[in-house]
């Protein structure tokens, strides 16, 4: 499910607070890109939250909220099913082939495949650890 929420920046002493309204949710950034993002980051943790216990995420106003003249006003996007689809940190079983000197080896080092295999593809792929 995909949705827009407002939010409010108030400028603080080191950065930003972000209000959004329709949520009753605050969180802060240090500059106006971070407060997005943790806006964002807030919606979709609050969202999956609420799905899990199984209550419906409310639509949003889409409009604008009221603020102050030293505030910015503005909305943010946020793909729920994307959110929980990034997030998700259960783990999968996974059969893999491997020539067996390569086994060998790696078991006598005392290798963990499974750690070997998780950072072979956060590598590979250009992704972060996410925790």
């Amino acid at each position: 499910m995909k949705a827009v929420y407002s939010i409010i920046l108030t400028p603080a002493e080191n950065g930003y607070v972000v209000s959004i309204p329709d949520l009753r949710l605050n969180t802060e950034g240090n500059d106006i890109p971070e407060a997005i993002a943790m806006a964002r980051d807030a919606i979709g943790l609050w969202g999956i939250c609420e799905e899990d216990a199984g209550r419906a995420i409310p639509p949003s106003s889409e409009q604008l909220p009221p603020h102050a003249e030293n505030e910015l006003a503005t909305l943010v996007d946020i793909d729920f099913d994307a959110y929980r689809r990034a997030n998700d940190l259960r783990t999968v079983r996974k059969n893999v082939t491997l020539p067996s000197w390569l086994n060998s080896l790696a078991e006598s080092a005392g290798l963990n495949f499974s750690q070997v295999l998780q950072d072979g593809l956060k590598a590979k792929l250009h992704v972060a650890d996410r925790h």
